[in-house]
């Protein structure tokens, strides 16, 4: 699995395996224990995450999730080293951390919340997602 099989629905918490299209929309799949399918209708927001980026001050404008998610996982395998509820100052200290160049005035808390969580989902049910590949080390 990688960053174009996982979906993710607004309105909706969690993430979403894709697992095909269909007439009406797209299945998906939950990616929890509950493994609940929902047809996503053309009327409901479906974002694929390796269309996901986090604004940056770069010349780009953006970094993508998918790298930002690779960083994380790096530097930190799985302990983030936060607090059960983090407050705003340390999500955005977090923040910083991963992504030194953040545009702090269009990333908002809830996003760096989402991408907290979004991250963990990852590594408990598909942390090969999260590895880097053999073409990426290469060019690194």
């Amino acid at each position: 699995m990688n960053f174009k099989d996982i979906a993710t629905v607004a309105g909706k918490p969690g993430l979403y395996k894709v697992l095909k299209p269909s007439r009406s929309g797209v299945i998906l799949e939950s990616m929890d224990a509950k493994k609940a399918k929902l047809v996503a209708g053309m009327s409901q927001r479906v974002s694929i995450l390796s269309d996901i980026s986090i604004y940056t001050m770069t010349e780009e404008g953006a970094e993508p999730l998918e790298a930002i998610m690779k960083k994380i996982e790096a530097e930190f395998q799985g302990d983030l080293g936060l607090d059960a509820n983090p407050d705003d100052t340390e999500l955005r200290a977090f923040m910083k951390h991963v992504l030194p160049e953040v545009d702090e005035s269009r990333v908002y808390t809830s996003d760096i919340k989402k991408l907290i969580s979004w991250y963990k989902i990852i590594r408990t049910q598909a942390p090969e997602t999260l590895e880097e590949s053999s073409e990426e080390q290469k060019e690194d």
